[in-house]
């Protein structure tokens, strides 16, 4: 897969568990699940998916633990209960510390798992040129 490729299906992927984040969260307290309070509450959390992917250049190395992962999840928790404090939205300690935890084994958990299929795909690739090259 073409780098570029790999980036936007990362982001593609953070994006989606962030929704499902919000969309879980929202239906164990009893909230409808509408579009209009899916989007107030997954707002805060979208600009700081953005915001960690351009702070940290995830692009790069979507699939990193170090690089990509841990820095994007910790950005979007922090960044997001500012946004949320900022806008009138509630920030209980208990509300902060199931968004970490979810939101770090959905964001750096992914990538636990794909890592060592894109390391294969990667060695794959390269002994076919390999073996290319010799025929």
């Amino acid at each position: 897969m073409k780098p570029w490729r790999t980036a936007l299906v990362a982001f593609v992927i953070d994006v989606a568990l962030v929704t499902l984040f919000v969309m879980v969260g929202r239906r164990s307290h009893g909230e409808a699940n509408t579009a209009g309070g899916i989007l107030d509450t997954l707002w805060p959390f979208l600009v700081a998916l953005v915001v960690g992917w351009l702070v940290t250049w995830a692009w790069r190395r979507p699939l990193s633990i170090v690089l990509a992962g841990i820095p994007v999840w910790l950005m979007t928790v922090a960044l997001a209960m500012l946004i949320r404090t900022s806008a009138g939205q509630g920030v209980e300690p208990s509300f902060i510390a199931v968004a970490a935890v979810v939101l770090g084994v959905f964001l750096v958990g992914w990538r636990l798992v794909a890592l060592p299929f894109a390391r294969r795909r990667v060695r794959l690739a390269q002994r076919s040129q390999q073996a290319h090259l010799r025929a």
